[in-house]
């Protein structure tokens, strides 16, 4: 499938300007009306006949002569909201930020669109495009998959492919097994009773109880979980009243857990609760605790993945793809669709600081720049592996 590769490098500049039409107005969460009524346009231009599913997701088909089995391609469409501060022409207008790389993922899975249109005699089966909502929070894939999205046409096997900052351009990750952590996203809600400051032994001080709760959590991962299992909690909010001179009534505090076992997390969750309701009730409070969002660890298919780095050796620089057993603490809602279908997903370097000074940035910065030089091999990749997959997996 080499000409295809060509044939991406031919659709550069549409995919730029793709790109940064949705970087300039991203938005945030399950309900994206801009963003959905620009992907159905795309598609419709391109000759589809998309479709609208739950909020704001958008899917499409394409078949070829033969028929043969369905594979889903899968992009991620939400920003973060975050305020952008990147140097560059068209930095987000509206507090939202693209930081990290969803505007790149839905110019490629376009760009894909386009390419397979092209070379629809080579497909031997049918390829079911996904565009969805809320990664970030880690709804959309569970949206998704409760609305249908595997089935008419009932899918067989899934692609994912994300973009990352400060690894060189066009490398290509592919992690075998359980690669990405689970996530839990949860929330403590502390309450005392308000007072004055000069007077606390009038009130229940919430915010002494939250601080020793957050102390005593580090606890967990520290001497309740094996250093050989990977696990991470962290506290990422910690919001408590408006004036200097006053004990607030109550405390939230919110944060993540990562590990790459379910049981782990439940076990983690648990504790939390545990520590968080007799922390607050030894100090005269109350505490209570619940999740806001999971996903589950992510689990590629080990025999897909070997599949598809093959056909990437065929077609791309061989030296670029690298197998791996080992995975990161990152963590992505897709991890739901690899316990329902085989699954791969894929990670593509999009620059380093050697190549330019912008680049490399932590994703979900806010200076974060990604290069836009990954686009066309982002869309030859999902097109490439679908076709190859499709065709060495015909009925």
């Amino acid at each position: 499938m080499k000409p295809i590769f060509e044939s991406a490098k031919q659709l550069e500049s549409e995919l730029i300007s793709i790109r940064r039409t949705l970087h300039q107005y991203p938005e945030i969460g399950s309900i994206l009306p801009r963003t959905q009524s620009f992907v159905f346009g795309k598609l419709e231009e391109y000759g589809y006949c998309p479709q609208k599913l739950c909020e704001s997701a958008v899917t499409a088909t394409i078949s070829g002569k033969q028929p043969g089995k369905t594979i889903l391609l899968r992009a991620d469409m939400d920003a973060l909201p975050i305020q952008e501060a990147a140097p560059v022409s068209f930095a987000s207008e509206n507090g939202s930020m693209h930081a990290c790389g969803h505007d790149m993922h839905t110019a490629m899975l376009l760009g894909a669109a386009k390419l397979l249109k092209q070379y629809q005699q080579d497909l031997v089966g049918t390829v079911k495009l996904v565009f969805q909502p809320d990664e970030e929070g880690f709804t959309g894939a569970k949206a998704m998959l409760k609305a249908g999205v595997l089935e008419n046409p009932h899918v067989d096997a899934g692609i994912a492919f994300h973009v990352v900052s400060g690894i060189p351009s066009g490398t290509v990750m592919c992690g075998s097994g359980t690669c990405m952590a689970g996530c839990t996203l949860f929330q403590i809600h502390i309450k005392g009773a308000g007072c004055h400051g000069a007077m606390p032994e009038t009130g229940v001080d919430p915010i002494n109880i939250a601080a020793h709760v957050y102390l005593s959590l580090q606890e967990i991962i520290a001497r309740e979980i094996a250093p050989t299992q990977p696990a991470a909690l962290t506290i990422g909010r910690f919001s408590a009243g408006e004036a200097p001179n006053n004990i607030p009534e109550e405390v939230i505090l919110e944060g993540t857990i990562r590990t790459m076992d379910c049981k782990i997390s439940k076990y983690i969750f648990d504790r939390i609760e545990v520590i968080s309701t007799q922390t607050a009730s030894l100090f005269r409070g109350q505490a209570s605790v619940k999740e806001i969002a999971s996903a589950p660890p992510l689990q590629n298919d080990s025999e897909m993945v070997k599949e598809l780095a093959g056909y990437m050796k065929e077609c791309y620089d061989p030296h670029k793809i690298v197998l791996s057993a080992q995975g990161g603490m990152g963590s992505e809602d897709f991890a739901s669709y690899t316990y329902e279908r085989p699954c791969c997903y894929m990670l593509i370097g999009a620059g380093t600081p050697e190549e330019n000074p912008l680049f490399g940035k932590p994703m979900h910065n806010d200076h974060v720049v990604f290069n836009e030089e990954v686009l066309p091999l982002g869309s030859a990749l999902y097109a490439s592996n679908a076709i190859n997959w499709l065709q060495n997996h015909a009925q």
